[in-house]
């Protein structure tokens, strides 16, 4: 029995993705991308919104799934600390827009404060040098709709007005809730201003 728990174990290290992202200091790759505040679509630039401060760029799983639900919830429960700093966040997924708009505007989620975009192909994750698992068949959202699209390791950037990543948040030993509140740090520290609790 012990030989086959070592065993199975291993198989899980093995199965995990190695993190890989682009690392601090390096130039942020600039997208463009269908997205939702509060259930209503627009197109999201991420130099237009760099012009007005640092943007929090974080990629997650899938809306409607435990940990990306904590995640989503920890920011908008945050998003006043985020802006009192200077910041935006943007969200970012393979999920499709319909959904979306759904997660956005939902009141224990994003509660239509925080923006949600849709990366479909994946290719916004791929630009940030983010692995991309693929579908997993049979798999639903906690919404019951059928998980069929890929999906980005969760990271985070904070990415400066000049397009440059102050940081980089991620990895398999970051809970959800933890990645926001460390954003929330480095945008605080970028600003001068006093970390809040």
């Amino acid at each position: 029995m012990k030989r086959v728990l070592v065993s199975f174990a291993a198989s899980c290290v093995i199965a995990l993705p190695a993190f890989a992202a682009l690392e601090q200091g390096a130039t942020a790759p600039d997208f463009k991308a269908p997205a939702s505040l509060a259930g209503k679509e627009f197109t999201y630039s991420l130099k237009d919104a760099l012009k007005k401060g640092p943007v929090v760029v974080y990629f997650y799983p899938a809306a409607f799934t435990p940990g990306c639900n904590i995640q989503a919830h920890t920011f908008a429960e945050n998003y006043d600390k985020f802006t009192a700093a200077g910041a935006s966040v943007v969200g970012v997924s393979l999920d499709n827009i319909k959904t979306l708009h759904e997660f956005s505007a939902d009141p224990e989620y994003c509660a239509g404060k925080l923006p949600v975009a849709s990366d479909a192909d994946g290719k916004i994750a791929k630009s940030f040098d983010l692995k991309v698992a693929d579908a997993r068949p049979g798999a639903k959202n906690g919404k019951g709709h059928d998980l069929d699209h890929g999906f980005a390791e969760r990271t985070t950037f904070v990415v400066t007005p000049d397009g440059k990543i102050a940081a980089t948040i991620g990895g398999p030993g970051v809970k959800p809730a933890d990645n926001v509140m460390k954003a929330l740090e480095t945008v605080q520290q970028l600003s001068g201003k006093k970390p809040t609790a």
